[in-house]
């Protein structure tokens, strides 16, 4: 390219075609100074930097990388009840399986048999207590993956095990008062008496229940870990996970060993979705003691069904709520119940919990609202992270509470949503004490609700519903507004290293995990910027606990924020010692050096970036540069439910419309419009589709996947594609808007963009209210549907008996 300050109308004119036409989603065009000065590297819809590689089935994964000569295969012997006294084990059967060259229990851990996130309360290997239909008892070491697992599936004949009842449902272990952490209580009173007081002085008294299923992450690249023993007890762990940190923090401790002879590599995953946060770390620590142990690689990958068996999903959970309201819709008091199903130790229902009492209020004032967290001990798979992680079961509660609230009343949902709304200049802080200063939520839905012709179309679908028997329609519109940050101060922080090579070519390496998102994308995009040259000058490599130490697991939707952050830091200090050096060689201000286009200004020359960095070297200038950030101005009193956890909100809202079959229960998504806020975005075309992919997945969680024990035996009964539907690509609506809210963070975020990993995912309960609308336009009017998540056609036809049988009360 010529000189940058050399460029004619022309070429000008040219760029911003190029600019249109390769750039989709763009919040706005370039402004003519952005294309002079280069300085439109962030902000660009750019594909994601693997997406040649995905497409050409070149991507490598775990299972992808070249096996190791004399490389060995481990495979789990599962627990076949669900509670219960293992008494023995008899493996000399499985010893003498072919192929077989070893068999791990408990008593062969060298170090430390947990692998708890938090609690240390969750075994790698049964110590002798059976806590759940699929717990590991032993670890099978195979020449092959094939003998491993037929010698692993001799466990239900080994095993001797005294059987007791299970625990099953949060309802039962609410009822026995058996938690895995005690419970949590978050209160605000504006008045005397506080939530009680508020709800029995209201004008209106509402009481309900709600029921919301688990989720399977249903990840396309299942768990697996490849560990290779190295010289003085050291093991390198090639692994799926969203935490490499942790996971050297619990192969150390369970090798008896200190983390600097750990080392965990992960390039890419096959999807994470919260499912590898904590859970990778029982099939790390058996692989890395099995190569340890045996002197030899050993690789642990698990088939979808045991991968269903043993981990935890997304907490499902279970309501009681009382409300008091008036005539207007407005809440005046609420108070709220919360138990969900943490499974058989804590692992991270605690901070799941807490997100969920923080997301309760959602986009409203709460004046004087008493909730109650209970995290019931189950005999079923510990659950843990799940993309909202715990988010979304708060706030489809409030949600819930909406919907019955415009039924009593007779009025349209959206108008006692609206009244409710958080104020600007009042009515702005949250029950946890955190002041709303960024709220948007009333002119996107205002933006909404005229671009999707809401109130047009809650007029037809009342016109087709009065003429159509059979098949109901019903609308919602829904908004969202989600914390960004970890619920622990401390997780929010990040490191980077970036390197420049004399070539000008440039390396980056951070704490984040790439999981199909596009962080790498955007880490890229951030260091491209702030160097000034083409975003193929830059290479992410894989994530490594020996490059960057000590870092955060890549969740709460803070991957591009810490990490973006942590790698503009870096690139900014290898700017400014550039900067020096140019202007110490070509004369000039160093502040004045500017960085564009490959080309970097300096004293009225322009010289190309690699011959810059080439002289910097003869100048013995250091090319490399570490970075760091911290999230500033968090604080949180765990045992108050008090404090700022939150760096900033997002929001967002949706329109659904869908369809039922009143006969068959089955149900069809029409239409969805959505807007979403993601500040200045850093990358549109990426940040839709992780808006339109959460708004799926999300969908799948409230409409259709569900997950079922058997209720004698504690076995889970849909462990495999053949009886867990996922949503596919036929149900998503023909007509699916999706847009990015124009604005910016009002936090010195990074590029002042926001987080879109977990907020959007919210965003389809305007699905299940839609079906619930839907099923409400077969009753009486005020009638108040009964719907449980997922709203599967069982489900439907359940309220829809209900409906009727109060309509025919009615009659």
């Amino acid at each position: 390219m010529n000189n940058p300050r050399e460029l004619s109308k022309a070429q000008i004119a040219e760029v911003f075609a190029d600019y249109r036409k390769n750039t989709a989603y763009r919040l706005d065009e370039p402004t003519e100074a952005q294309a002079l000065n280069g300085g439109a590297r962030v902000g660009i819809s750019r594909k994601h930097e693997s997406a040649h590689l995905h497409v050409a089935g070149e991507a490598a994964y775990i299972d992808d990388l070249p096996e190791l000569e004399g490389t060995l295969h481990c495979a789990l012997g599962l627990s076949p009840v669900a509670n219960g006294r293992l008494t023995a084990l008899a493996l000399e059967s499985v010893r003498a399986m072919p192929g077989v060259v070893d068999v791990i229990t408990a008593a062969d851990i060298p170090g430390v048999n947990d692998c708890g996130s938090i609690i240390h309360d969750d075994p790698i290997l049964c110590d002798g207590q059976i806590r759940y239909v699929g717990q590991p008892l032993f670890a099978v070491i195979a020449r092959s993956r094939d003998a491993a697992r037929r010698a692993a599936a001799m466990a239900k004949s080994v095993a001797s095990i005294t059987e007791e009842a299970p625990v099953l449902t949060p309802q039962k272990a609410h009822e026995l008062g058996q938690y895995v952490l005690p419970p949590m209580h978050l209160n605000r009173s504006t008045r005397d008496g506080g939530a009680r007081a508020a709800i029995d002085g209201a004008a209106h008294q509402l009481k309900g229940s709600l029921d919301v299923g688990g989720q399977e992450q249903f990840y396309l690249e299942g768990q697996i870990s490849y560990a290779i023993p190295k010289e003085d007890g050291a093991v390198h762990l090639h692994c799926s996970t969203q935490h490499p940190s942790e996971m050297q923090h619990l192969v150390a401790h369970a090798l008896g060993i200190a983390s600097h002879a750990v080392q965990v590599e992960c390039r890419r995953m096959g999807g994470g979705f919260g499912g590898k946060e904590s859970q990778s770390g029982l099939f790390a620590c058996v692989a890395a003691v099995a190569a340890t142990r045996l002197k030899k690689p050993v690789k642990l990958r698990l088939d979808r069904d045991d991968d269903f068996m043993i981990t935890g999903r997304r907490h499902c959970f279970w309501y009681e709520y009382e409300v008091g309201h008036d005539d207007e819709g407005r809440i005046l008091g609420v108070e709220i119940t919360m138990v969900s199903r943490a499974g058989h130790s804590a692992d991270l229902s605690g901070p799941v919990m807490t997100r969920a009492l923080c997301h309760f209020d959602n986009t409203y004032w709460l004046p004087d609202v008493s909730m109650h967290g209970f995290t019931g001990k189950t005999n079923t798979q510990s659950n843990t992270a799940f993309r909202g992680f715990g988010g979304p079961q708060g706030a489809i509660a409030i949600e819930n509470i909406m919907e019955a609230i415009a039924c009593k009343l007779g009025r349209d949902a959206l108008d006692v949503r609206r009244v409710n709304f958080y104020g600007k200049d009042g009515n702005n802080v949250t029950p946890y004490e955190q002041p709303v200063a960024d709220n948007v939520i009333h002119e996107l839905v205002q933006q909404l609700e005229a671009s999707s012709d809401y109130r047009a179309r809650r007029a037809a679908v009342d016109a087709f519903n009065a003429s159509s028997p059979v098949l109901k329609r019903g609308l919602s519109l829904t908004p969202l507004k989600f914390g960004i940050s970890f619920n622990v101060a401390h997780f929010n922080q990040a490191g980077a290293l970036v390197h420049i090579y004399t070539d000008g070519s440039i390396l980056v390496n951070h704490g984040g995990t790439e999981m199909g998102q596009g962080l790498n994308t955007k880490v890229a995009q951030v260091v491209a910027h702030e160097l000034g040259v083409a975003f193929d000058s830059v290479r992410v490599t894989a994530t490594d606990t020996s490059k960057v130490a000590n870092t955060s697991a890549t969740a709460a939707s803070t991957g591009a924020d810490l990490n973006g952050k942590a790698a503009q830091d870096a690139a900014r200090q290898l700017r400014e010692r550039l900067a020096e050096c140019a202007a110490k060689l070509h004369g000039g201000d160093a502040a004045s050096v500017r960085f564009a286009n490959d080309c970097v200004q300096v004293n009225g020359r322009s010289l190309p970036f690699a011959e810059l960095v080439r002289s910097a070297y003869l100048q013995r200038v250091q090319l490399w540069s570490d970075g760091f950030y911290a999230t500033p101005g968090l604080h949180w009193d765990g045992k108050a439910m008090k404090g700022h956890p939150f760096y900033y909100f997002a929001y967002g809202a949706a329109v659904s419309e869908v369809v039922i079959d009143t006969l068959t229960g089955e149900h069809k998504l029409l239409r969805a419009d959505v807007l979403h806020d993601v500040g200045r975005s850093l990358n549109p075309a990426v940040d839709v589709g992780q808006v339109e992919g959460a708004f799926v997945q999300g969908m799948g969680w409230l409409t259709s996947e569900e997950l079922v024990w058997h209720p004698q035996s504690g076995k889970l009964t849909t462990h495999a594609p053949s009886t867990y539907k996922i949503p596919t690509a036929n149900d998503c609506p023909p007509v699916f808007n999706v847009r990015l809210f124009e604005g910016e963070n009002h936090e010195d975020s990074i590029h002042r963009s926001k987080a879109v990993g977990e907020p959007p995912l919210l965003l389809p309960f305007s699905v299940f209210f839609a079906i619930r609308d839907a099923i409400a336009a077969t009753g009486a009017a005020g009638c108040n549907p009964a719907l449980r998540a997922p709203a599967t056609p069982e489900a439907i036809l359940r309220a829809l008996e209900a409906v009727q049988a109060h309509t025919a009360g009615f009659s």
